[in-house]
């Protein structure tokens, strides 16, 4: 990262190797900080949140996790793009949809790649979705930043010729309204219903397919792939249907269960539609398992609040205590709202709970097959600490049949 500069100071490019390279892009801040490096993957200029991401792999999955959509995000492990990229580790299950994420930020320039999986070069993969890079930062300097004054808004900007107007983004930062209020499940879910048959990936067979199971309808608000191959390999035929779908017309499916997924934006702001069909289908009896905005959602359903986080928490090494077993687990998480645990009504019982700063991780309500979490099971950090939730949810079907 550059020393921190405001929009009136002359450029500067001091690069985390101390290598002095022509500045071919920048990150513009709300504030006025300019923090100048390389660019790589796409031209242009994004408008968006800046977070920070603490895991050490994975950097393909995180940049396609539709969670991220309005966000840049830093990752704080120097080597990104060392492995290049592949055509199975993609996560976004609506491939229709434009990128979600604006930007990643990084501190190591992107090598060549060295993996036998890897089909495509992490620059031209970015560049061909959109996303624009930004490398030569010191990410431990922009991580303590969002620490301490929290996720600002910015501007990544990429010109290979070197050319930026900086009063002109700095007002495009402080312009934009920010995550809060912004519904942005609609921009990432599915238009349409999709079945899912694919499981887990396995190292001798690699993808294989299933049929038959507990019939689950899952509400797309930007899913994950990986979670619907858990479910499929839970013991699931899984159809997918769009953020905006109906209690009743989920409902004349017949499922077994109901499972609400992950996605990005204001809970709240997606909530204005989801959250009666949600009721309606607490009202069903119907089991139901929620994940991240899935499981704010629900506990909006339930009489809770949300709120805005400081910083968020995004990375793979996050301990989560599970109060109903008493074990703790290593997840990933990926989320910058979370339910305020002060707000839950009577009957709604607090399941797990962060260890790093005590914010609610899960709920369930009492006298009925509904739980939800708000870490990543599916993402396997620990690496399968959390996979037993998707046997909780066939466990909570199978005792209704």
């Amino acid at each position: 990262m550059t020393a921190a500069t405001k929009a009136k100071a002359k450029p500067r490019a001091h690069f985390s190797d101390w290598e002095q390279t022509k500045v071919t892009a920048l990150l513009v801040l709300a504030d006025g900080t300019v923090i100048e490096g390389v660019g790589f993957g796409a031209e242009g200029e994004a408008v968006a949140e800046v977070c920070f991401n603490t895991a050490m792999t994975g950097y393909q999955e995180v940049l396609t996790d539709p969670s991220y959509a309005g966000q840049i995000v830093t990752f704080t492990f120097p080597h990104v793009g060392n492995v290049g990229t592949n055509n199975d580790d993609g996560e976004t299950t609506n491939l229709a949809a434009s990128a979600a994420v604006k930007g990643c930020i990084v501190k190591a320039s992107v090598t060549e790649p060295a993996n036998y999986r890897s089909t495509q070069h992490f620059s031209k993969w970015l560049k061909a979705r959109g996303i624009i890079g930004l490398s030569g930062v010191d990410t431990r300097e922009l991580t303590n930043l969002i620490r301490e004054k929290g996720m600002p808004n910015g501007v990544i900007a990429h010109n290979s010729k070197g050319k930026f107007d900086v009063k002109k983004l700095t007002a495009m930062a402080r312009a934009w309204s920010g995550l809060e209020g912004l519904d942005l499940a609609k921009d990432v879910s599915l238009a349409q219903r999709m079945s899912w048959d694919e499981n887990l990936w396995d190292w001798k067979d690699g993808y294989t397919t299933s049929e038959g199971g507990f019939n689950v309808v899952a509400i797309d608000y930007g899913m994950k792939r990986n979670i619907l191959r858990c479910l499929v390999s839970a013991g699931c035929e899984v159809t997918v249907v769009p953020a905006n779908a109906k209690a009743n017309d989920i409902l004349a499916m017949n499922p077994d269960g109901i499972f609400l997924s992950n996605g990005p934006g204001d809970p709240a702001a997606t909530g204005e539609y989801a959250v009666p069909e949600i009721k309606a289908l607490v009202a069903s009896g119907k089991p139901i398992f929620g994940i991240c905005l899935g499981h704010q959602m629900l506990a909006l359903a339930l009489g809770g609040k949300t709120m805005k986080m400081h910083q968020g928490h995004h990375g793979a090494n996050h301990p989560v205590k599970d109060y109903t077993t008493n074990k703790v687990e290593i997840v990933s998480m990926n989320h910058g709202f979370a339910v305020d645990r002060a707000s839950l009504p009577a009957g709604v019982v607090e399941t797990h709970v962060s260890l790093f700063d005590g914010s609610n991780c899960g709920i369930a309500l009492e006298g009925k097959p509904v739980f939800s979490v708000q870490h990543h099971p599916e993402a396997s950090p620990g690496p399968q600490d959390s996979h037993y939730l998707f046997r909780r949810f066939v466990g909570l079907m199978a005792k209704v049949q």
